[in-house]
């Protein structure tokens, strides 16, 4: 399981939060390059992206969203799915915490606190194997959502509207009660069966007990025995 060594919170080229690995102490200024790259490349603008950079041995996996980024650095084992599963659950902390207040901050204006959390999430995302099951288990959610979605827009691009599923659920709807009542009548049949059976049981061994008393008893009357 790949590594995360460093983690920062930046609009645009402004950091507003950062930690890292002390034994990778460019880091910092690499991640300052890319954002300033970025900044310049889109106008100063904020345009939403998923984006990495490869930087010798490791790789710097960038997250944009409504002008706030996120940005880490790790390395090749950590791959991609990790790394921006870290990023989106850094970005939502962020913007939950902080709200409006990162359109307007300084440099390094939330550092002091959310400096903490990017090192909890670091160490989480690089050492629990749980928050790989998580980012998979999320990856196939949204599979399941697109195939979801997909053949929503197959059903609608058929013509195959509302009317027709609502007729469809009323088929089987009726294909349910039909059932209900064929079950119920078989239920009672099965029951009305089996009261019959057991009344003629009964009197077979009636039958069954008088006849042994008749021989028993000399006769049918049962003289011996009253």
């Amino acid at each position: 399981m790949g590594r995360i060594q460093y983690a920062a919170v930046a609009r645009g080229a402004v950091v507003m939060a950062e930690h890292g690995d002390a034994a990778f102490p460019n880091a910092g200024a690499v991640a300052r390059q890319i954002l300033d790259r970025l900044s310049a490349g889109d106008g100063g603008g904020g345009g939403d992206c998923n984006i990495s950079y490869t930087q010798d041995l490791h790789v710097f996996h960038v997250k944009r969203t409504d002008g706030v980024t996120a940005l880490c650095m790790a390395d090749d084992a950590a791959g991609r799915r990790i790394p921006f599963a870290f990023l989106e659950d850094i970005h939502g902390r962020f913007v939950k915490t902080y709200g409006r207040a990162a359109l307007t901050a300084l440099a390094y204006a939330m550092n002091d606190e959310f400096s903490r959390v990017l090192g909890q999430q670091m160490d989480y995302y690089s050492n629990d194997p749980n928050a790989d099951r998580i980012s998979r288990m999320r990856g196939e959610m949204d599979q399941v959502r697109n195939v979801m979605i997909d053949n929503i827009d197959k059903v609608l691009e058929r013509g195959d509207r509302l009317e027709l599923l609502v007729d469809k659920t009323a088929t089987m709807q009726g294909n349910t009660m039909r059932f209900k009542r064929q079950a119920r009548r078989f239920r009672n049949t099965v029951w009305w069966r089996n009261v019959k059976l057991t009344a003629a049981s009964v009197f077979i061994l009636l039958v069954i007990i008088y006849i042994v008393l008749v021989y028993m008893c000399h006769g049918f009357t049962l003289p011996s025995c009253i």
